[in-house]
């Protein structure tokens, strides 16, 4: 609230912020926490564009990270079940396109957009695809029913170097499908230069 007040009375343009891709219902603890903040700066006065993004696949993304090291580290598992949730991954490359697009877009625009990648997965799935382009060699994920983002962020902090306290939002937003319902900024401001990754 602060800074959109703030943003408000130094006369900035606009305002772009990255939140996360999430259905619709009930969300985890870390996913309303981003869709609040979003809604916030939408009412702030100053034209807004909350770009909404799953998983970012690139350097710099803990999200990523977490991806990289459990595919590196386990050649099989048996995961928690958030792993075969449906999601919709960015490319780093093709997320910087859409933050630095948004940024000129017309002032009368103060809304959401979802972005995401060419691909629906499950989260095992990028896990295998990760570990294929590595050159590790098949990866076998069985499911458990273990659902709390507390046990999932546990199990991930025993095989990965991530913090458990670091991985417990991250997993909370996994417990979620999470893909674009809408290409609106695709529209408004075009792919990413030669098509998204």
């Amino acid at each position: 609230t602060t800074f959109g007040n703030v943003a408000k009375t130094a006369g900035v343009e606009r305002i772009v912020y990255l939140g996360g891709l999430h259905p619709d219902g009930e969300l985890s603890e870390h996913l309303a926490s981003r869709v609040e903040v979003g809604r916030i700066l939408l009412d702030s006065g100053v034209p807004t564009a909350v770009l909404q993004a799953a998983v970012v696949l690139g350097a710099g993304s803990v999200s990523f990270e977490m991806l990289r090291n459990l595919s590196e580290r386990l050649p099989g598992a048996i995961a928690p079940r958030w792993v075969r949730n449906r999601i919709q991954p960015i490319a780093v490359a093709d997320l910087l396109h859409f933050l630095v697009a948004a940024a000129d877009l017309p002032p009368e625009l103060n809304r959401t957009f979802d972005i995401g990648g060419p691909d629906v997965l499950t989260y095992a799935d990028m896990m295998k695809r990760y570990a294929q382009a590595r050159g590790l060699g098949p990866r076998l994920v069985i499911t458990a029913p273990v659902t709390t983002p507390r046990l999932g962020a546990r199990w991930v902090g025993l095989v990965t170097p991530i913090p458990t306290g670091f991985a417990e939002p991250l997993v909370g937003s996994l417990l979620h499908d999470t893909v674009v319902k809408e290409h609106d900024l695709v529209d408004l401001v075009g792919p990413p230069p030669g098509g998204a990754l």
